[in-house]
């Protein structure tokens, strides 16, 4: 997205890096992602703002969709992606060759709503496996756990009508996109968190909203929306979570899928822009998920 832009390759280089000094590279199963096509993305997309991305893809330089977010002439190729990542993951999932999976992908995609791209977001890739686990799997109900230091709010605009989706969302408040304090449903539980907060208080946050409202709705499918930028070295979030944190998160929704959706789990990656810390935090959430 431009020199010295946050949302950068390195960020997959970090990741990498990590999981082949951690040694756990060489034991996970490795798949390369295809592309989504236009109507899994119109599935949570308007057709207008799917088509008018393919058309305004450049073929050289950087136009920018909003004030936050560009794309250059493999940005396309590089969104379409990550979207299909998640679709692959959801049918290698519910195909029983894999229990759960990580999608690790850019661009992020949890700030796209429905008809518009925001904060380094151009789809919005979590919403896709989502739609396509409902619409391909038959699916009933399948949550979505967001902990990112922002709120994912293109994720509430697309399914904040949809009681088959309950999001549950933990974010910095008041913060960018500023959103989400007040917009909660039955369905939608957002938690905000001041500035500073730790693990304790995030813990007590997930375990006094997310839980109790899983247990209600009983998903049959978790999606999370893993951003690392809450970790304390990530000083563009102002959040305080430690590597400890983001394990315990996992091995919580861990349990919550077994307890009520056969273990399934696709995780898909948001932010993160401290690199070391988001490899480490990337590798953390891997091994629990992977249980090496």
């Amino acid at each position: 997205m431009g020199a010295d832009h946050p949302e950068c390759p390195e960020r997959l280089h970090a990741i990498n890096d990590q999981l082949i000094a951690s040694g756990l590279l060489d034991h996970l199963i490795h798949y390369d992602a295809e592309m989504a096509n236009k109507d899994q993305l119109t599935q949570v997309h308007t057709n207008e703002y799917v088509e008018w991305v393919f058309q305004n893809a450049p073929a050289e330089g950087l136009i920018n969709l909003d004030g936050d977010t560009a794309m250059n002439k493999y940005t396309l190729s590089a969104a379409l992606h990550a979207a299909g990542a998640t679709v692959q993951a959801v049918d290698l999932v519910m195909a029983g060759e894999v229990e759960n999976a990580f999608c690790c992908i850019r661009p992020p995609g949890h700030h796209a709503g429905r008809s518009g791209a925001s904060g380094f977001c151009i789809f919005n890739n979590i919403a896709v496996g989502a739609a396509h686990a409902l619409k391909q799997h038959q699916l009933q109900r399948v949550a979505i756990l967001d902990f990112d230091v922002h709120h994912g709010d293109g994720t509430e605009d697309i399914f904040h009508g949809n009681p088959q989706v309950m999001l549950c969302s933990t974010f910095r408040h008041p913060f960018y996109p500023y959103t989400g304090a007040e917009s909660g449903n039955d369905h939608i539980i957002n938690v905000p968190l001041a500035a500073g907060t730790r693990g304790t208080e995030f813990r007590e946050a997930v375990t006094q909203h997310w839980l109790p409202a899983l247990d209600r709705f009983q998903p049959e499918f978790l999606f999370i929306s893993a951003g690392f930028d809450a970790h304390y070295e990530d000083d563009m979030g102002g959040l305080a979570l430690k590597e400890a944190d983001y394990l315990w998160i996992t091995e919580t929704l861990k349990q919550v899928a077994k307890k009520h959706a056969q273990g399934r789990i696709v995780s898909v990656l948001e932010g993160g822009y401290a690199l070391h810390a988001l490899g480490r935090c990337v590798m953390t959430h891997i091994k629990s998920l992977s249980e090496l």
